[in-house]
């Protein structure tokens, strides 16, 4: 068979642009060449509708007992009493849900997009924002924080049917009693969405969601370091309570309800050589050396989050508790547009984010969203991040300096070369 030369090479050209550079961005992570090799596997050949033991095709023996290892090992992960592995993204982990336990036109309370919030906690641009009846809560324009009080208090306004934490953008914990509370005021069913922090909670070092929410929902990659894909958890199974009956006119139990959501409400086939390299992440996140990744994690981001603030830079909620921080760059000068685009000539590679309260476009924000999980994959430590902010400082103070820059690259090129990555 004759080889496809130019989608090879653009592989090659990624590998190198990976090696080579910085990475910041707090929704990527570089997995094990033992995750690659799984996902890259065989498993890929295979169709497998339903779920282990319940399956619409023959020759399942072998990937119902991958896929039943990746379920088993995420519930130790998490002390969940049930999971399904079979989502292919975070956004349809949520989907899954929403279609489980939602009818069309239900309201549903979520975190605002433009504070931290997702695309899929209501936005009207998502299927979230347009199935269902959204509204919002958020942080507080002084602190940068989210008041738990005011939350239960739109909650008794709105009388959602569900209402979901957890942020792509914000770098502070949970208050999951409160919310459950809220929720339980109203008699709404409680979803968190740990997709950024999920290896910290795995890990004892963040709130435990599982400890009030109804459902969890995640992705696998970012902090997890593992294939990107998503997955939905529940502490406990229990009786649905929106009165889905099965077709003897038995209340469905909400495990029930989820599997059906997931396929055949929402996915075909599930992609068992991701699920297999989803095995291989739960299986990597169980030791104790991920439990020392997990936790450079945090210090990483801490130092980090110090530094900037020492050179001028506002934080969102002035620091973190997580792996990521938001920055507000209009005390620059600057746009989260041209930080991208200056920073990437450096390699180096970070996000532009909407900030609260922006004055700009989604397109051109005022803010940046940075995280140090890829940097502590690579094997980085607190003296590095210090050094880090110190470069990124250099080159938003000279956006118009391509020799300084340039310069700026050259550093990280030859320092990058101490950490080399994949095997």
């Amino acid at each position: 068979m004759q080889k496809d030369t130019a989608i090879f090479d653009l592989i090659q050209k990624e590998k190198e642009r990976q090696m080579h550079g910085l990475e910041l961005i707090a929704s990527e992570n570089f997995v094990s060449d033992q995750v690659m090799q799984a996902q890259g596997s065989i498993m890929t050949n295979k169709y497998a509708e339903g779920l282990p033991g319940k399956r619409y095709y023959g020759g399942c023996e072998i990937v119902d007992q991958s896929e039943q290892l990746a379920i088993d090992r995420a519930k130790e992960l998490f002390g969940a009493a049930w999971a399904n592995v079979q989502p292919h993204s975070g956004a349809q982990a949520n989907a899954a849900v929403m279609l489980g336990v939602l009818n069309p036109g239900d309201k549903i309370l979520g975190f605002d997009l433009s504070h931290g919030g997702h695309l899929t906690h209501g936005s009207p641009v998502n299927y979230s924002g347009k199935l269902y009846q959204p509204s919002f809560y958020g942080v507080e324009e002084e602190t940068g924080l989210i008041d738990w009080e005011k939350i239960a208090e739109t909650a008794e306004r709105e009388k959602p049917k569900l209402i979901i934490c957890g942020a792509s953008a914000y770098s502070r914990d949970w208050n999951y009693k409160a919310l459950r509370e809220a929720a339980d005021q109203v008699g709404a069913l409680l979803m968190a969405d740990i997709s950024h922090p999920a290896g910290l909670i795995a890990k004892g070092m963040l709130n435990n969601p599982f400890d009030h929410c109804h459902i969890v929902t995640t992705t696998t990659h970012k902090t997890l370091r593992g294939p990107r894909g998503g997955m939905i958890m529940m502490p406990k199974d229990f009786e649905n309570p929106y009165g889905f009956k099965t077709p003897k006119g038995e209340l469905k139990m909400m495990s029930a309800v989820l599997d059906g959501a997931v396929f055949p409400g929402s996915q075909g086939g599930p992609l068992e050589h991701v699920i297999a390299a989803k095995a291989v992440a739960f299986f990597e996140a169980l030791t104790p050396e991920y439990k020392t990744y997990i936790e450079q994690v945090q210090k990483n981001a801490q130092v980090m989050a110090k530094a900037f603030v020492e050179k001028g830079y506002k934080i969102i909620s002035g620091g973190t508790d997580n792996h990521l921080m938001l920055i507000d760059l209009r005390s620059k000068g600057i746009t989260g547009k041209v930080a991208e685009n200056t920073l990437v000539k450096a390699d180096i590679t970070i996000n532009k984010n909407m900030v609260p309260f922006d004055d700009k476009s989604p397109f051109v924000t005022s803010g940046m969203r940075v995280g140090t999980a890829a940097l502590t994959t690579r094997g980085l430590k607190e003296a590095d991040m210090e050094r880090i902010v110190g470069l990124i400082d250099e080159v938003l103070t000279n956006v118009d300096n391509e020799a300084k820059i340039s310069a700026v690259k050259q550093e990280i090129n030859t320092w990058m070369e101490q950490y080399p990555l994949f095997s």
